[in-house]
């Protein structure tokens, strides 16, 4: 299903309208939660730290500057969304330029949704000849899955409905909100 494109206005309307699942205060505490937990298995490690775009770019930006170990940092930008509500097709707009074989990978996404776009660029780092790939997420919706996924550093959970903030869009914006939203539903 392909959204309708909306404007700047009816964004607003929508994040004045939504339920707040998590206000700032309470990403920023699992951030720093996340980053306690990376920073104990691959302080000693020479990380490569991987954005994965475009969601993932709030959550890396903040987790960044706490890694207070040496580290690499790459992105890689693959898209199942494409202006869609529901994921289709992977597709790979930019790869990873940084070598990652006999490396240890971080993975930073925003959420774990049905986890297929990070379980393929997991698939493709260990292709590569990564030594271990680690994925972090911020947000982890509670859902079925196909496959199991497992998340070595993740935030916050939410139900699963369609949320947004803290680098998760609503159809192409909001992904600048101050906490983690979703729409709120209509009875």
């Amino acid at each position: 299903m392909v959204f309708k494109a909306i404007s700047a206005q009816e964004a607003w309307e929508v994040l004045q309208n939504a339920d707040c699942l998590y206000e700032a205060a309470a990403v920023e505490a699992a951030l720093d939660s996340m980053v306690s937990g990376i920073t104990q298995a691959l302080a000693n490690k020479n990380p490569l730290v991987v954005c994965i775009m475009q969601g993932g770019v709030v959550p890396f930006g903040k987790l960044l500057p706490k890694l207070q170990f040496p580290l690499q940092i790459d992105y890689v930008h693959v898209s199942r969304y494409r202006e869609r509500l529901h994921g289709g097709k992977l597709d790979w707009i930019v790869g990873p330029k940084v070598p990652a074989r006999n490396r240890d990978v971080l993975l930073v996404d925003d959420i774990l949704d049905e986890g297929t776009t990070v379980s393929a660029i997991e698939d493709s780092f260990l292709r590569e000849g990564a030594k271990q790939v680690y994925k972090a997420v911020l947000i982890v919706k509670k859902r079925l899955r196909t496959q199991e996924i497992k998340v070595d550093f993740a935030g916050l959970e939410v139900p699963d409905r369609y949320v947004f903030g803290y680098g998760m869009d609503y159809k192409g914006y909001l992904r600048n909100a101050p906490g983690i939203y979703a729409e709120r539903k209509h009875s």
